[in-house]
């Protein structure tokens, strides 16, 4: 399916009047999907209140039976697992999938002790990141040398406007 693109069409000339008339369209609008939306949360509401309990007992029947299936599967898996991961069965397949690796921390040790030593023994595994500290920038932006700085380094500083419209709640 390919996507085509709607051109935009730029308006100009809008008088105070056509403006006046499409705030009270937006406005208008804006209170019908509120009002629709609204309408639709509480009939959701109602459907998730009316099969809560139903719910809960086949997800509370699905956890039980899915312990009695690892505990199967656990206790029998030298016999049922040691050449395949899974084994498939009338209902579906069950198995132990691998994980990916992680490093975890031995006991004893933390992580900031971690980083110590592998300072000491094997820099190669430390990180050492440069970022620019572009928060520091902003806050100083007012300071008398900042703008010679800015100069020499290629920065500016830009703040974008974005045009807004909150439309008065109306009832519909």
């Amino acid at each position: 399916m390919t996507k085509t693109r709607e051109k935009k069409v730029v308006i100009t000339g809008v008088t105070r009047e056509r403006m006046e008339e499409a705030f009270g369209m937006f406005a208008s609008s804006d209170a019908q999907l509120q009002r629709i939306n609204a309408t639709m949360d509480v009939a959701i509401t109602k459907i998730r209140e009316k099969y809560a309990d139903e719910l809960a007992r086949l997800q509370v029947q699905k956890d039980e039976m899915f312990g009695i299936l690892q505990t199967y599967a656990s206790e029998n898996r030298d016999d049922l697992f040691s050449k395949k991961k899974s084994m498939e069965t009338a209902h579906g397949v069950l198995g132990f999938r691998t994980g990916t690796p992680k490093l975890k921390t031995r006991k004893g040790f933390t992580w900031g002790a971690v980083l110590e030593l592998l300072k000491e023994f094997n820099p190669s595994y430390v990180r050492m990141t440069e970022e620019i500290a572009k928060d520091k920038l902003l806050a100083d932006r007012e300071n008398e040398d900042m703008p010679e700085l800015m100069q020499k380094t290629g920065i500016k500083v830009e703040q974008d406007e974005t045009f807004y419209v909150e439309p008065k709640k109306e009832e519909v």
